[in-house]
């Protein structure tokens, strides 16, 4: 087994395009087409981690945070970024992150972690827009299922929780080859009226090439016909937070003592807010953002792991403002790590780093 065998099933949970404009997750350093060792799982990159991955014979470490946000001009070692670049470098370690790709996806952190404090029903808070398109091709009536297969192999047809999605209608296409053509039906110079099924189905836009090229492969047509149109609507398993609900309502102080307990957090901040909670939202990380979005949404409570001073003044009462600590609301990413690259190469050697420790320090 390579290394890119292990990210390639990453990406299949967390396609790269899914980031955020700022990011810069993926690969930083090293041969993904070098057989696997062993991974080291770990939420932030440093020099203690690629000595460990070292100590334990990993030449692949894959972190949440990225390595590298902005361009490297040099490599002298002057930072801790760049001697960590170094050291993988020579010792042949690939460092990869998936970071708001891993966010955003679907069942992705804040799901993950709407999981760890019991939320049921839960939805995207902030679903991805204008990321979706639509194909429209025109087959043949006996090749529709084949193409349509193939669409559905290559990523489209997903809305919602459904799959094998699609709208097919049954018409006359016409067209008339001309001299140097090889048509599959009709004559040359004649014109032709063949029995054609127009199949219409969805796929986000960053798969866009690879559809249409399954579809040219089994296409009979030597000239495919087909129209992409770009959607307005939410791709609702895609974006950033999570809304739920717990089973039960809890006051106030329940759920923080819960919530602190939870996420091992030595400091839990909150704004003032007398409701009971029922319903909540999470977004892990810098998640200040999403604040509107969950008062919009009527969440009674919003979880996440930092927040600027006058964000609590701002809630006014509106929302709990939970504040658990960057760190200890992404933790849990080793988790998902292993998740995904166990259940797919269950032999492999899979280490939870033990240096990877919280840079914020509470007194």
């Amino acid at each position: 087994m390579y290394i890119r065998d292990i990210l390639e099933e990453i990406e299949l949970h967390a396609p790269l395009p899914l980031q955020e404009s700022f990011d810069n997750a993926g690969i930083y350093t090293g041969d993904v087409n070098l057989k696997a060792t062993g991974a080291l799982l770990c939420l932030d990159v440093t020099e203690a981690v690629i000595d460990e991955a070292i100590e334990k014979e990993c030449n692949l470490i894959v972190a949440h945070h990225p390595l590298v946000f902005k361009p490297l001009k040099s490599l002298t070692g002057k930072t801790y970024i760049e001697r960590c670049m170094i050291k993988a470098c020579k010792n042949n370690i690939v460092i990869y992150a998936a970071h708001t790709n891993l966010d955003n996806a679907s069942y992705g952190v804040n799901y993950h972690l709407g999981k760890l404090i019991g939320l049921h029903n839960m939805n995207i808070l902030n679903p991805h827009q204008n990321s979706l398109v639509k194909l429209v091709t025109f087959v043949p009536a006996a090749f529709a299922e084949v193409v349509r297969e193939v669409l559905f192999q290559a990523g489209a047809g997903h809305i919602g929780k459904y799959d094998l999605c699609s709208f097919n209608m049954e018409g006359d296409g016409t067209f008339r080859a001309n001299k140097g053509c090889q048509p599959f039906c009709g004559e040359i110079g004649k014109t032709h009226y063949e029995k054609e099924v127009r199949i219409e189905t969805i796929l986000p836009s960053f798969i866009k090439d690879a559809v249409i090229s399954a579809l040219r492969l089994v296409h009979p047509y030597e000239e495919p016909v087909f129209d992409i149109y770009p959607l307005n609507n939410n791709w609702t398993t895609v974006g950033s937070g999570i809304i739920g609900e717990m089973s039960a309502s809890e006051n106030v102080k329940h759920f923080l003592q819960r919530i602190k307990r939870i996420f091992h957090s030595s400091c839990v901040k909150y704004s003032a807010f007398t409701n009971d909670i029922r319903k909540v939202a999470i977004c892990g990380g810098s998640g200040a953002f999403l604040i509107p979005k969950a008062i919009a949404l009527k969440a009674d409570a919003f979880i996440t792991g930092e927040a600027r001073y006058n964000d609590f003044y701002d809630v006014e009462n509106k929302i709990l403002l939970t504040v658990i600590g960057h760190h200890e609301s992404e933790v849990c990413t080793k988790d998902i790590f292993y998740q995904i690259i166990s259940k797919k190469f269950p032999t492999f050697a899979l280490h939870f780093s033990s240096v990877d420790l919280n840079p914020v320090k509470y007194l």
